[in-house]
């Protein structure tokens, strides 16, 4: 079981990125997943989550309107794409697994990181 998460970078305040995390060894079709991020210093923050059942979505206030979590059950993959980008976006972002098809806050597996850096 393992999540990679992949498409962080350095990009210029109001700039794009595309997030992608590839699960390996279970299926997501059955689970909801979740961005989180962590900067230095700061407590981890949940981004978004979407569920497996009926594409339910949920934001925190300080992305609401600039990103937007999808997933490709095919591919295996879930995504967020980050538009609008502010510096204090800056964190390490990571994907989960939820337990269950639906955005329970408890979660089975964790993808590694990437960084997203949003500076001038």
């Amino acid at each position: 079981v393992q999540l990679q998460a992949s498409g962080g970078g350095l990009v210029h305040p109001g700039g794009s990125l595309r997030l992608s995390c590839q699960a390996s060894g279970f299926s997501l079709d059955y689970f909801a997943m979740s961005w989180f991020r962590q900067a230095p210093g700061r407590e981890r923050e949940g981004v978004s989550c979407i569920s497996s059942s009926d594409g339910s979505i949920t934001y925190a206030d300080s992305v609401k309107g600039r990103f937007t979590i999808s997933r490709n059950n095919a591919k295996n993959t879930v995504y967020l794409q980050m538009n609008s980008l502010k510096p204090e976006d800056t964190a390490v972002y990571y994907c989960a697994t939820d337990r269950y098809y639906y955005c329970s806050g408890y979660y089975r597996s964790w993808g590694q990181g990437t960084q997203v850096t949003v500076s001038s």
